[in-house]
């Protein structure tokens, strides 16, 4: 094995490194090391506001809460424009995120079956399964039927196929009100924030943090990765319960995705909302 390629678990299958995503990953990452250079606190709320709008409502609400598990229901355009937010998140297109989420619920841990198993290493599960592809998690036509629900859509096989598009009338716009500032934070910056706080949902909640529920997987509740990604860190929590909408049971486990989803719902625009049995919240 050379660095250049890594192998399955089973020592069977080389996985060569994709340069790829390896120079897309790190370009981002070295352009938002620009930041201190074009610092203003305009700059810097529009960074925290897109974080918030495209993670907590485009990622947690809409591609985790919504897409994967159906926690709840939207009228389907308002279903569009979250998912549209996803994209924008830029972690890969509805139906190839949906079908690795579930994948990874299906065989938690597995590190032949979830594509980022927390088994195989804090790395490998929070970014190196990025740099190792294998083809029956990123090729379309093999993971597409974890997403049959999605797949069907022809909405969602164009967004799928064009999320990365969608980038650019974004960095224009933010470039046309605020300039080289608001572009820097507002999407390289944004970007790396928020892969890393999702990814850390992936790595740290498998191997640090406290367990509710006797799960059969090492999922466990991590506050300060439940403050940066808006509830998702109340992991074991969610692997207990993979289809109720509130992450956060007790009442110290503070879920700011939940309480977009409790807007939406006293607005008559969420329905069917899948709650936890009353006996797990206090």
């Amino acid at each position: 094995m050379t660095p250049n390629s890594i192998k399955t678990a089973s020592q069977g299958q080389q996985m060569p490194l994709d340069w790829t995503n390896v120079f897309f990953f790190g370009t981002i990452h070295a352009l938002a090391l620009l930041a201190p250079w074009f610092f203003s606190w305009s700059a810097l709320g529009v960074m925290l506001f897109l974080h918030w709008l495209l993670g907590s409502i485009g990622i947690c609400l809409g591609y985790h809460r919504l897409l994967t598990h159906r926690s709840f229901q939207v009228p389907k355009l308002l279903e569009y424009a979250i998912a549209t937010l996803g994209a924008l998140a830029l972690q890969g297109g509805p139906i190839f995120w949906v079908a690795g989420h579930r994948l990874h619920h299906m065989h938690t841990e597995d590190n032949e079956k979830d594509p980022y198993s927390a088994r195989r290493g804090f790395w490998w599960s929070h970014m190196l399964w990025l740099f190792y592809p294998r083809a029956e998690f990123f090729e379309y036509e093999s993971y597409k039927k974890f997403a049959p629900d999605l797949t069907r859509d022809p909405f969602y096989r164009w967004l799928n196929r064009n999320f990365l598009l969608l980038q650019v009338p974004l960095g224009i716009g933010l470039f046309l009100v605020g300039g080289w500032s608001f572009v820097i934070y507002g999407m390289f910056l944004r970007l790396v924030l928020l892969w890393h706080s999702t990814w850390l949902i992936n790595s740290a909640s498998h191997i640090t943090g406290y367990r509710t529920f006797a799960s059969d997987d090492n999922a466990r509740n991590l506050w300060w990765a439940a403050i940066l990604t808006y509830g998702e860190g109340w992991h074991n929590n969610h692997h207990a319960y993979p289809n109720v909408a509130k992450a956060g049971l007790q009442w110290w486990e503070i879920d700011m995705t939940w309480w977009a989803i409790q807007a939406l719902r006293s607005l008559g625009l969420a329905k069917k909302v899948i709650m936890p049995p009353q006996s797990l919240e206090s």
